[in-house]
């Protein structure tokens, strides 16, 4: 009983004070904007037809499908060709922002609004990595998805050294990034815009009240507890969403694989062959006659295939296994991302298979793309403080003490 009590303790403990998967969740979050932001530019010159005014969706069509759904967009605010080159504009900043890890409580919540603002205009615009997105630019924003490879790490770095040798520093830019939010969410509230499902308004809201309750206590707090409270609270919703992401990616695939076991197609071994023969997703049909040209080889690959989606939410429990399992979906989708010409589904369902990454591989991957990055700002002559910074790999982020608040990821 004793044994048993001193783990549960243990594992309250290790959920209330740390933020897990630092380096899972920036994977994450790099690999969803990076998707987005991908599709945006190749899609840049066809933006109208697919989300805009000259789209066979039309305006009065997508009206009255959100009115049915209550789905949120706010390309529906207003009319006319300048609002929605705006709203595209602003996805492909906040996406691009978000990559880069610079004020990703903010551009979190800006990319879900990017996201669901532009596939909810178009609901037939996709090929099944837009639902996985979808899903991600939500579960995002309840992360603290800066704490490694960010600018949000970076400033933290450096304001700690800063307080370490007795300097004053303040941030100015979060608190104005929020109260301009704010006022810009009143503003669309007030003129009836949001109108439909309460839930992204409602959730918009919560944010923002919950960023405006974490400046006023770092602010106003005379003792530390309040400031601890605030990051407890955020430890347990961060490792929350990311027990979530990972659920989700194992329904993904366990449900992918069970419906696949009850086609015939897939029962006797054929179900690949197919795909490679349609025009549609067939770019480089040279290469789709020499993998379907042996029928073993198709074979082996469609029952690979079935048992690699079924087995994988098992192999959880084992790290090697899921580790061989987890190499092998990721080569997989590689490969349909060349040879079926499906590049953003492939990448949006390599996202979402990172969160399962092993941390070791990824810090030495994080090392790896530090010294590259070193050794190229050196033969430019960059000698600048981010070339330096950059030579060293990425720390490992300390788990915060008992009593000391981490406040790294909550940030603007």
């Amino acid at each position: 009983m004793n044994r048993l009590a001193l783990a549960l303790s243990g594992a309250i403990a290790r959920v209330t004070e740390s933020a897990l998967g630092p380096y899972q969740t920036a994977v994450v979050r790099i690999g969803f904007s990076a998707t987005w932001l991908l599709f945006l530019l190749r899609e840049f010159p066809h933006r109208a037809e697919l989300y805009g005014p000259d789209g066979p969706w039309s305006k009065p069509l997508a009206e009255e499908l959100v009115g049915q759904n209550g789905a949120f967009t706010a390309l529906l605010w207003f009319d006319g060709r300048v609002w929605f080159e705006i709203g595209y504009g602003f996805a492909m900043l906040s996406s691009l922002l978000l990559m880069l890890g610079w004020r990703t409580r903010t551009m979190s919540v800006l990319f879900m609004v990017g996201v669901l603002s532009l596939q909810n205009r178009s609901v037939f615009m996709g090929d099944g990595g837009d639902n996985v997105l979808h899903l991600m630019s939500v579960y995002l924003v309840f992360t603290r998805c800066g704490q490694v490879w960010s600018l949000d790490a970076r400033r933290a770095r450096l304001t700690a050294a800063a307080r370490a040798r007795g300097e004053r520093s303040g941030d100015a830019t979060g608190p104005a990034l929020w109260a301009v939010l704010g006022l810009a969410l009143a503003a669309v509230a007030a003129a009836g815009r949001l109108d439909g499902d309460p839930l992204v308004p409602a959730l918009l809201l919560a944010v923002l009240v919950a960023q405006a309750l974490w400046w006023a206590v770092g602010r106003y707090a005379r003792t530390a507890q309040p400031r601890i409270a605030l990051d407890l609270v955020a430890n347990i919703v961060h490792n929350g969403a990311l027990l979530v992401i990972m659920a989700e990616a194992c329904l993904i695939y366990a449900t992918a694989g069970w419906y696949k076991i009850q086609g015939s197609r897939w029962q006797d071994g054929t179900a690949v062959y197919y795909p490679l023969h349609l025009d549609s997703f067939s770019p480089w049909p040279a290469l789709a006659d020499l993998l379907s040209s042996s029928g073993t080889l198709v074979m082996l690959v469609t029952y690979g295939t079935v048992l690699v989606q079924v087995a994988f939410p098992f192999t959880l429990f084992h790290r090697r296994v899921k580790n061989v399992l987890l190499a092998g979906m990721i080569t997989e989708h590689a490969v349909i991302a060349v040879v079926l010409g499906l590049p953003f589904f492939s990448l949006a369902m390599i996202a979402a298979d990172a969160v399962f990454l092993p941390t070791s591989f990824l810090r030495r991957l994080g090392g790896w793309a530090a010294r590259a990055r070193g050794r190229l700002f050196s033969r430019m002559g960059l000698f600048s403080r981010l070339s330096r910074a950059g030579r060293a790999s990425e720390p490992e982020p300390r788990v915060p003490e008992p009593g000391t608040p981490s406040h790294v990821g909550f940030t603007a």
